[in-house]
């Protein structure tokens, strides 16, 4: 009768072991790199709220009806992140031609201790940010409110006047009726985001 040696089944056993541990390793990566993003599935994104722009007048979600907008929660202390989006997001406008004109850019303040009016009037003419792109601002509880529901996390780290603020890091595509159609993040690219605008203004699906 044949029989298996057991340095074979010994090896067998080890290669068995070793491809269960690059599995749950993985699993692991990828629950890791889910947990980094926005929760939108099943999720109602968007809806009413009631902030202040740099000119110091208070908008609603319906002033911004009839145009899709790309919508950013940031701060404007942000050392890196929340330019390297708003770059971005301007490179995909860019993108458009003449059609970027159809989109609102909207920067939705996380911090507003430090954002006031006056100093979201000048960094919304930051150079190499979105043309138009409109600032908000607000009290605490109104950036919660609309930050809960966009589905956006924010935390601020740190004390004196040198903190930070822990924050979503997305881009929202919503419709002429302000509601949800795409996320983009980090692991978008300007491509990815330009060629959803252009199917979205075309009226078709991302």
């Amino acid at each position: 009768m044949n029989t298996i040696p057991v340095s074979h089944t010994l090896r067998l056993i080890r290669w068995i072991a070793a491809a269960m541990v690059l599995v749950i390793a993985i699993g692991f990566a990828v629950q890791m790199v889910l947990d980094t993003k926005p929760q939108t599935k099943g999720a109602a994104i968007g809806g009413p709220f009631m902030l202040m722009n740099s000119k110091g007048h208070v908008v609603s979600e319906a002033d911004f009806l009839g145009k899709p907008m790309l919508v950013y929660f940031g701060y404007s202390f942000c050392p890196d992140v929340c330019p390297y989006s708003l770059q971005m997001m301007a490179s995909a406008l860019e993108a458009l031609g003449e059609d970027k004109t159809l989109i609102t850019p909207v920067f939705i303040s996380v911090d507003p201790e430090r954002d006031t009016p006056e100093n979201l009037a000048l960094y919304e003419v930051s150079g190499s940010f979105p043309d138009g792109l409109v600032g908000l601002t607000g009290t605490e509880g109104q950036i919660t409110s609309v930050a809960k529901a966009y589905a956006v996390y924010f935390k601020k780290v740190g004390e004196g006047e040198g903190y930070i603020m822990d924050h979503t890091s997305a881009i929202f595509l919503m419709d002429k009726n302000g509601k949800y159609v795409a996320v983009f993040t980090h692991s978008s690219s300007v491509d990815d985001i330009a060629n959803c605008l252009r199917r979205h203004l075309d009226g078709q699906r991302c």
